[in-house]
């Protein structure tokens, strides 16, 4: 007789198909700023405020910040792309970030002929 509970064992072990898991709810948000003197924007994220450094050169300028959980997007009026960047929500300031490969190729560059 212990050898009819055999089938049923097996059968419990294994994986059943089931409904796939539910997808994480994106959100979504468009925010209307004007970038600071100092060149920035401000997004609350989690109840915090996140400063978004664009540089001076956009200061007062009228943007749009297109927000995607982490992801942000900060655009011109005209739709043109200023700044793509994934929210780093441990920093309250999120620096433009000048790529390491860049500076070091500046230092790199001799006035000498």
């Amino acid at each position: 007789m212990a050898g009819r509970h055999h089938p049923l064992a097996a059968f419990n072990a294994r994986l059943k198909a089931g409904p796939a898991l539910p997808q994480p709810i994106t959100h979504f948000r468009v925010r209307h700023d004007k970038v600071d003197t100092s060149g920035r924007v401000t997004v609350r994220y989690l109840s915090r405020l996140h400063h978004i450094g664009l540089g001076r050169a956009h200061a007062g300028e009228v943007v749009r910040l297109l927000v995607a959980n982490w992801d942000i997007r900060v655009i011109r009026e005209d739709g043109s792309l200023i700044r793509q960047l994934t929210l780093d929500p441990s920093r309250d300031y999120q620096a433009r970030g000048l790529s390491r490969l860049v500076l070091d190729d500046v230092r790199h560059v001799s006035t000498m002929s």
